[in-house]
């Protein structure tokens, strides 16, 4: 019996603070600091620890922090585009407002979570009416409401009675995509910021410190393919670094093996370009896209059919895909005002008919018939 009771001794460990369950994207953001490992998403690995380390937006992050200063903090409402830093932003305030407390500070709610009216009515409720005292002293509590923006509308109007009423001991930050899906009764009663998708900058900067802590090849077309890819989101860009990393991993470990049977000794990792970033990811190469542009304003309708369909066997393109990216290369080439108006309205209605799922070949014929006619314009214009 003594052994038995030593052994649970060891297995309970009343100073040892419990882990709190966490059903969502920021599970790594409730330890003490960056988690480690080989199978640690980066996204996660490099996710901001403070204020000072989130990327872009200082004006807000700067505001922010001087209300967390001056304990000021209001009620939030953090909204913009997917990885623009708004969680990381809020965890960031947890840290420094609570230390390593903050884990029993804060209730944290996202999408995977039940949020009906009887989830504000009681679990927050419940959580929010609770005072917490620390070094003698009573302290705000913080509800983090992530993707606030997919809560039902009867949710959200349970939710306006429970700020008001708690706002003494209790500040909510609530964080969605769209913030026109938040009741207007719940603006009003929160400070609002926007966080706009990343500038190319400050994305860059960040891949290059995340290229330089792993210890990567990066050349400087497929830095910049990066940060075409991502469109503003520094979760995407992550994500595609390190797939892009794995993949071309894997492909330095098969030419190592093969040059280890002819006794080689040569190590040297290999460079991530702009050809394997787009590989990876599936995007037309922007050498195909100007293949596919040439042909569509030079050669005849069954050259261009022809042409287009076997590259797009051959590499596995997608309609879709083609439309989006002749469509921002029509932006870059000269022609009559009037002629780029009606060809971008075709073109718009083309992706608008693909995404209802129409055959591919028709809307193919469909682009070719489109520069057709444009070409035709622009002759009538030039004489």
């Amino acid at each position: 019996m003594t052994e038995i009771a030593s052994v649970m001794d060891i297995d309970v460990d009343e100073n040892q603070p419990r882990k709190p369950v966490n059903k969502g994207k920021d599970v790594a953001g409730f330890g003490g600091g960056p988690p480690q490992g080989k199978a640690t998403p980066w996204v996660e690995k490099y996710r901001p620890q403070s204020l000072d380390d989130v990327a872009a937006h200082r004006d807000i992050i700067d505001t922010i922090d001087r209300l967390t200063n001056e304990n000021k903090l209001p009620h939030l409402l953090l909204y913009g585009p997917p990885g623009t830093g708004k969680t990381s932003t809020i965890l960031a305030v947890a840290r420094k407002l609570y230390g390593p407390k903050y884990r029993s500070m804060i209730l944290e709610l996202n999408a995977s979570d039940d949020r009906g009216i009887d989830v504000v009515r009681q679990q927050i409720q419940d959580f929010a009416s609770t005072q917490s005292f620390s070094l003698g002293k009573s302290s705000v509590k913080l509800v983090l409401l992530d993707e606030a923006d997919a809560m039902t509308k009867d949710a959200q109007f349970a939710l306006r009675r429970v700020i008001e009423k708690y706002t003494k001991s209790t500040r909510f930050a609530l964080i969605g995509n769209h913030v026109n899906k938040i009741i207007p009764a719940l603006q009003s009663r929160c400070t609002r910021f926007r966080f706009a998708p990343l500038d190319p900058l400050h994305l860059s900067q960040r891949l290059k410190h995340v290229v330089d802590a792993e210890g990567l090849d990066v050349s400087e077309d497929g830095l910049a393919a990066l940060v075409r890819l991502s469109n503003g989101d520094m979760r995407k860009a992550l994500n595609i670094l390190q797939s892009t990393h794995m993949a071309s991993k894997q492909t330095t470990e098969e030419k190592r093996k093969a040059l280890d049977t002819l006794q080689s000794t040569d190590a040297k990792s290999e460079q991530i370009t702009a050809e394997e970033v787009y590989l990876c990811t599936g995007n037309p190469l922007p050498k195909d896209i100007e293949h596919i542009a040439g042909w569509l304003l030079n050669k005849s309708f069954a050259e261009s059919y022809k042409n287009i369909s076997e590259m797009k066997t051959r590499k596995g393109l997608a309609i879709v895909d083609i439309v989006r990216e002749v469509t921002m290369f029509v932006f870059k080439i000269q022609m009559p005002s009037d002629v780029r108006v009606q060809l971008i309205n075709d073109l718009a209605d083309i992706e608008y008919r693909l995404s209802f799922g129409c055959n591919d070949k028709l809307q193919l014929g469909a682009i070719i018939s489109t520069f057709t006619h444009a070409r035709s314009a622009m002759v009538g214009a030039a004489k």
